[in-house]
């Protein structure tokens, strides 16, 4: 085996996004194209040569052959060890636990979380440092500006590894480990959650539970976890084998797409409890017979409880949330007495927090929760959270959510996305709210009355790096706000989201249905945005 230099061109458009570099797989396929990034992204960190790298993904379609890809660039470029899931498998989540575990140098994970896959559909592929989490700014800066005056990429000429096999293999000068996915993971989980209580719980005569893994890479985790350690019947973890394109199904956990397990929660023999996860598993959505937890409800709940699990009984020293994620936690860090800091979209905000040692809980919106145990958010450690104040509380999800609701208020919260926009309608729909920043405070819109707007910024209080244009808010007197940004998690056109949330400390308004609650909100949300002008749409693609 020996090293090859191939000549390449730069590619124009391998800027990371939020969570890194995702695009359609033929996109990916292209000569040079995987090849320019990955060299792209070792020519702009140092000292990683003989050092140890984490590789994984969630099996999406393309997942085995760009590992096998980055194992030969990652022995030419002269890492010492790469340590890869069995059969191209590790959860997101996972890849940030065996990153600090082991002390790696860090970890490329191969996802585009919950967007579908499959030949004509979406692959990522993003970088975390050796904390466990995504990389920062800077780091992606730095990447970016590789890929813009590459010439040439390191690969050793061999043959592709087995990888379905555990073993360690030698490529090069390099060893390769292939490793059981899911087995440090779970031993984690199990240090963090009362295992026999939860055990306990679960097998009475009077529980049931559904975990749908939607075909995507937490069958295996949610098997280990729930079935063999906790004991769960067999068959309670749905859609547990990880396929290419996820079954032909799409794998964001809400209401939309996870309509098998909405069927299930909503049917006439409903279990107690449900859960889904997402393509690379970190997401999570929560169910109770007949109820849905909103995410954000979720990060109160379990800040507001976290006192009764075993990892979290000593306290929480701060909580965190995104720009966009409901108040509510806000109001449960108000009564325990601790900070709640506001961030900008994206897991690597909460990175410099949680090592600081200032938050250790933090959530967004988009069905995403963790910790300081990780570096990442993580669907099924939120799931055993849940279960782990089930079983100490001895309550329904709904009874535990109203009775969150009867101490807190409710913050009716809705999210609203309007998918694969034209984006250049999408730009000019956002470049005219912020025209609106300066001028629209005072102004009265109906009922509501503008307290203040602004395009949202934030400055790390770690590192005092500064993130502009972060979204426009636009905040009423009576605690209601809206808010506009346009996220970079899709592959297509753009997906503008519109977030809108109302406070409701009366407990006999507090039982109504969000969109009905939400109503007037919404409305002026489209007039204010001129949403149906921009986006030609007359309804969102999904409601959450």
């Amino acid at each position: 085996m020996f090293v090859k230099r191939i000549s390449t061109q730069p590619f124009a458009d391998q800027k990371p996004g939020t969570s890194g570099l995702r695009k359609h797989v033929k996109v990916f396929q292209q000569p040079n194209y995987l090849e320019n990034f990955v060299q792209s992204l070792f020519n702009s960190i140092e000292g990683y040569q003989g050092k140890i790298l984490v590789v994984g993904g969630d099996g999406r379609y393309y997942n085995r052959q760009a590992i096998q890809i980055i194992l030969r660039m990652a022995a030419a470029n002269g890492f010492g060890k790469v340590l890869v899931g069995k059969g191209g498998i590790l959860s997101t989540p996972a890849v940030s636990c065996i990153i600090r575990k082991i002390k790696a140098f860090g970890g490329i994970i191969l996802s585009a979380s919950h967007n579908p896959g499959g030949p004509d559909k979406d692959f990522g592929i993003k970088y975390n440092i050796s904390n466990g989490g995504p990389a920062p700014e800077k780091v992606t800066n730095a990447i970016y500006i590789q890929t813009g005056k590459i010439t040439s990429y390191k690969i050793i000429d061999t043959e592709d590894i087995n990888l379905d096999k555990p073993a360690v293999l030698q490529l090069g000068s390099m060893k390769v480990e292939v490793i059981n996915p899911v087995a440090d993971y779970a031993d984690m989980m199990e240090s963090l959650f009362d295992f026999d209580l939860i055990r306990k719980f679960i097998s009475g005569e009077n529980f049931q539970m559904c975990i749908d893994s939607m075909n995507a890479v937490t069958g295996p985790y949610a098997i280990d976890i729930f079935e063999n350690r906790l004991g769960a019947p067999i068959g309670t973890v749905k859609n547990g084998t990880p396929l290419e394109d996820f079954g032909g199904g799409h794998p964001d956990p809400n209401l939309v797409y996870a309509r098998e397990l909405v069927s299930i929660l909503y049917g006439d023999k409903a279990p107690n409890f449900g859960a889904a996860s997402d393509g690379d598993g970190d997401r999570n959505m929560i169910l109770g017979r007949r109820f849905f937890v909103t995410p954000s409800d979720s990060l109160a709940i379990l800040a507001a409880n976290a006192n009764l699990v075993p990892g979290y009984s000593s306290g929480l020293v701060g909580v965190a949330r995104s720009m966009p994620t409901s108040q509510a936690v806000d109001r449960v860090a108000a009564k325990l007495g601790i900070d709640c800091y506001e961030t900008p979209t994206g897991w690597k905000f909460f990175g410099n927090l949680l090592d600081a040692g200032k938050a250790n809980l933090c959530g967004e919106e988009s069905f995403g929760t963790g910790s300081m145990h990780v570096r990442e958010k993580d669907g099924l450690w939120a799931v055993l959270f849940w279960l782990n104040i089930l079983a100490v509380k001895m309550k329904s999800v709904e009874e535990i959510v109203q009775e969150h609701w009867y101490i807190y208020g409710r913050n009716y919260y809705s999210r609203h996305d309007y998918e694969e926009v034209d984006l250049e309608q999408a730009n000019i729909l956002i470049e005219n709210l912020r025209s609106l920043v300066p001028i629209i405070t005072g102004k009265q819109f109906g009922k509501y009355q503008v307290n203040y707007a602004d395009d949202f910024s934030y400055t790390d209080p770690v590192d005092g790096i500064i993130s502009n244009k972060q979204g426009i808010r636009i905040n009423f007197t009576d605690g209601s706000r809206i808010v506009f940004r346009l996220s970079g998690t899709g592959t297509k056109g753009a997906t503008l989201r519109i977030y809108i949330e109302s406070y409701e400390p009366n407990i006999k308004r507090q039982n109504m249905d969000p969109q009905k609650a939400l109503e007037d909100l919404i409305t002026l949300s489209n007039e204010i945005a001129l949403v149906r002008q921009f986006t030609g749409r007359e309804k969102p693609t999904v409601i959450t």
